[in-house]
């Protein structure tokens, strides 16, 4: 049978539920049958959304570059953005990928003018009174490792904290750390893929 869900990884959690490391993983917080696991992956210190199936048709599907999902973060920044660093990101910055230049693709980024409501976070953010922070969304269709981080501190405002809060139409609106919730068949192919029909279809 086939199983679908969306949750919350927090933040320092593993996205898998086997360590050799001694670190927590999803083990530690969700509880699904055995044959499930995380359609790609977030970084030990991203928190966010992860998509949890057995379905191997919608893991190759949501994997494929070739579709390009556009993925959302919400980040936090060390420093007070300026419109020239957004301009930057959203025509490409050079950043290293397997030891080589790469060229990020064009983007969507904007500033949040009042703070995001976001769960607090396990340890917090280091407060540093003199020193500003602020928030961007930052929209993606690619994903190489460490992206988000790399980008921002190619523009001189490194990641403080880095959030994923939605692929395509899923998102984790009203989802805690540690929460999850569970869709059916359906509603993870209308979510994931919207206006692609045939994929649903097909799965059938």
């Amino acid at each position: 049978m086939e199983y679908y869900c969306i949750i919350y990884k927090p933040f320092n959690v593993l996205s898998q539920f086997t360590s050799g490391e001694g670190k927590q993983t999803l083990k530690d917080f969700f509880v699904v049958p055995v044959n499930v696991y995380a359609v790609g992956r977030l970084d030990y210190d991203s928190e966010g959304l992860l998509v949890l199936t057995n379905d191997k048709k919608l893991n190759h599907q949501l994997l494929n570059p070739s579709f390009a999902h556009e993925r959302e973060y919400w980040v936090q920044l060390d420093g007070e953005i300026t419109d020239e660093a957004i301009h930057d990101l959203e025509h490409g910055v050079d950043i290293s990928v397997d030891g080589k230049t790469y060229r990020t693709k064009k983007c969507k980024v904007t500033a949040f003018k009042t703070l995001p409501v976001v769960p607090d976070r396990n340890p917090p953010i280091r407060f540093r009174k003199n020193l500003p922070t602020s928030w961007i969304k930052l929209m993606l269709t690619e994903g190489k490792n460490r992206q988000v981080r790399k980008m921002t501190a190619a523009v001189g405002f490194p990641t403080l904290r880095l959030i994923r809060y939605r692929i395509e139409k899923c998102s984790i609106e009203s989802l805690q750390p540690g929460e999850m919730r569970i869709l059916t068949e359906g509603e993870a192919y209308h979510f994931l893929f919207p206006g692609r029909n045939d994929l649903y279809k097909s799965s059938k």
